[in-house]
């Protein structure tokens, strides 16, 4: 059986297939033009450079395209590489549907649908529930396939619908600890605070940012959905109500310069504020814990203040009799 990215060692010869994620046409300081190469499967990616690459080469090893590699698995700067050898498009009769070299969500799409009926039907104030269907009828589909981001957290197909569901998760047991939760708002926005990602985001396969998504952002892309359901549902969007909503979703973030127009002030946006950053943290933690061998620690992640995080060895973790 074929090995996967990750099950690669410095030094070994690398010869898989592979989804290219994203390539880049450059040119080195002497003239000659290359690719730089992010190369991934369902394990994780790694980059690689196709030097001296050809016109024929740049015009066929695009992203979302499958190629056969080979070469060896090095580091350069502290992050695994692959120096290429060899690469082609992947043949009619070899492994090329895309789809197979991405990782997804451990939970089905079934189960994630179920999870979000669960708490659509606890949403009991009708202008939020009126909101949310709407908006869900329109962009629901694109939810359950669409990863939360390009990289970083929930990576991976169905990881948009899995980290929303994750956050209603830990909602339910933040309103069941402390009073003076109201539920349904916290769980409307935490439902809807994401889906903007939608238009953001280019989809599950070379996933990247849209023109909106750059020039926007999906906060601001989800407010103006929200208005323009108000307007298709005969709601006024400067209504009490909507105005709450709206803040939910405008201020998860949590502050300006991480693309919040407005802080959190209310409770419930403070708690998705909170939820969102723990959720996306730990997936981030554990995805790089995840290629890391005991004992060692991760890479710098860029998101976590490109802190390091160790991950313990079977010794250090177990209890002592």
């Amino acid at each position: 059986m074929a090995k996967l990215i990750a099950q690669y060692q410095d030094g070994e010869e690398m010869q898989l297939f592979a989804l290219i994620k994203e390539a880049a046409a450059k040119t080195t300081s002497a003239g000659k033009p290359y690719l730089a190469l992010t190369l991934a499967d369902a394990s994780g990616e790694i980059s690689g450079m196709r030097w001296d690459a050809a016109p024929k080469d740049i015009a066929e090893l695009q992203a979302g395209k499958v190629v056969s590699v080979k070469g060896q698995r090095e580091t350069y700067r502290d992050r695994p590489q692959i120096k290429i050898e060899t690469i082609r498009l992947a043949g009619d009769d070899e492994p090329h549907d895309p789809l197979l070299f991405v990782p997804r969500a451990p939970e089905t799409t079934a189960q994630l649908k179920a999870g979000f009926r669960e708490f659509f039907d606890l949403i009991d104030e009708p202008v939020w529930k009126k909101i949310a269907g709407h908006l869900f009828s329109k962009h629901g589909d694109k939810l359950f396939s669409y990863p939360a981001a390009k990289s970083n957290h929930h990576a991976f197909v169905g990881g948009l619908a899995f980290h929303t569901l994750s956050i209603l998760r830990l909602a339910r047991s933040v309103a069941a600890q402390y009073s003076g939760i109201n539920a349904a708002l916290l769980y409307t926005g935490a439902m809807l605070h994401d889906l903007g990602k939608t238009i953001e985001l280019s989809g599950p396969i070379a996933t990247q940012y849209t023109v909106m998504g750059n020039l926007i952002g999906h906060i601001s892309l989800l407010d103006g959905e929200i208005v323009q359901a108000c307007d298709e549902l005969d709601l006024d969007p400067e209504a009490p109500k909507v105005i709450l909503l709206r803040h939910m979703i405008l201020s998860h973030h949590g502050l300006l310069e991480y693309g919040s127009p407005a802080r959190p002030q209310l409770l419930e946006a403070e708690i998705l504020h909170q939820l969102d950053e723990l959720d996306a943290s730990i997936m981030t933690i554990q995805t790089a814990l995840k290629q890391t061998a005991p004992g060692e620690y991760t890479d710098r992640l860029f998101s976590l203040d490109n802190r390091r995080f160790y991950r313990p060895t079977n010794e250090e973790t177990l209890k002592k009799s």
